[in-house]
């Protein structure tokens, strides 16, 4: 299975539950050798197809593990709006029931009366299709990525609110929570010329960490690993100038970061060195990024050692902060 659904600390900081969990999924792979993995968020995570960049990264690394990848995505929506829309049925999807899936379209419909409301209009499409396959077996999901987006600050308690939300349904089923911290604030579209204020970082991620710790989940702390990146190497650039998205060197220095979290271990020493992202200049130029740049980044070796090291250094950044706060 390899589906993509598309709209256009440690465990939980203890080294024992990390290790608890390592176990539980070494016993289920050496049976199936696989891990069904779903994204949710919108397009920091559907830019670059970061999910399949994670996919080719993960099995790169492990040689014998299929990664299986499904995505819910809504461009510029939240886990809050995933709620509202829905989302969760796909998360409980092994055990979802037809009454349970036609409460969610009938919700659905009435939102969809407001024209406006293109999201629930989308969000409907998409349940009615899923209605459809509730007859056939699906196979429960071994980790879920909950992406934040702007609603992850101290003076917004959304992530915080809706991340537990969307938890306690991913643990019923036995599955692994994991955050996807993204850092759209901090990002640089040029090249820095004086340290970073670390400060904000630092607040947010005493957040995240405290979270993390409530609800046993894995975190992929990006502002963290962007902070040291810019520290480590200022003249790397992590956005687009004309795109407010992360550019392929923050999409790479992602997927490194969510290797090391999913694994606990250093991403140092994978082959992969080059990511293509999904937007091009406009349709003369299929073959260039927003900024006019190659579509696709090959990285040099330095680049690609350099961001697979800082990816591991920032995680263990956070991790000891985490460890700070218990």
């Amino acid at each position: 299975m390899n589906t993509t659904i598309k709209h256009h600390c440690r465990i939980p900081t203890a080294a024992l539950a990390l290790a608890l969990w390592l176990c539980a999924s070494c016993v289920s792979q050496a049976e199936d050798k696989s891990l069904n993995v779903l994204f949710i968020g919108n397009s920091f995570t559907g830019r670059h197809t970061l999910s399949q960049v994670v996919k080719t990264m993960a099995e790169a690394g492990q040689p014998s593990l299929k990664f299986e990848v499904t995505t819910v995505i809504y461009g510029g929506r939240t886990l809050k709006d995933h709620w509202r829309l829905g989302t969760q049925s796909f998360v409980k999807l092994a055990s979802l029931t037809r009454d349970e899936e036609q409460a969610t379209i009938q919700s659905l419909r009435e939102a969809a009366k407001d024209r406006k409301d293109k999201y629930a209009t989308g969000a409907l499409k998409r349940h009615e299709e899923l209605l459809k396959t509730l007859g056939q077996p699906h196979r429960k999901w071994d980790i879920v990525v909950l992406q934040s987006y702007r609603d992850d600050m101290p003076d917004d308690p959304r992530y915080v609110e809706y991340a537990p939300k969307f938890a306690e349904l991913i643990r019923a089923q036995g599955g692994r929570v994991v955050l996807y911290e993204t850092s759209p604030q901090t990002q640089n579209e040029k090249a820095l010329t004086a340290p970073p204020d670390a400060a904000p970082v630092l607040a947010k991620e005493k957040i995240i960490a405290a979270m993390a710790k409530r609800i046993g989940a894995t975190v992929v702390p990006m502002a963290m690993v962007a902070l040291h990146c810019q520290t480590i190497r200022p003249d790397l650039t992590l956005r687009f100038v004309n795109d407010a998205h992360l550019n392929q060197t923050m999409a790479y220095l992602t997927a490194c970061t969510f290797y090391g979290a999913l694994f606990d271990r250093s991403p140092e020493g994978l082959a992969l060195d080059k990511v293509t992202d999904t937007r091009n200049l406009d349709n003369k130029h299929r073959d260039q990024d927003r900024d006019g740049q190659p579509i696709t980044r090959v990285f040099s070796a330095k680049d690609r050692a350099d961001l697979q090291r800082i990816a591991w250094e920032g995680l263990k950044k956070f991790r000891a902060l985490a460890d700070e706060d218990r």
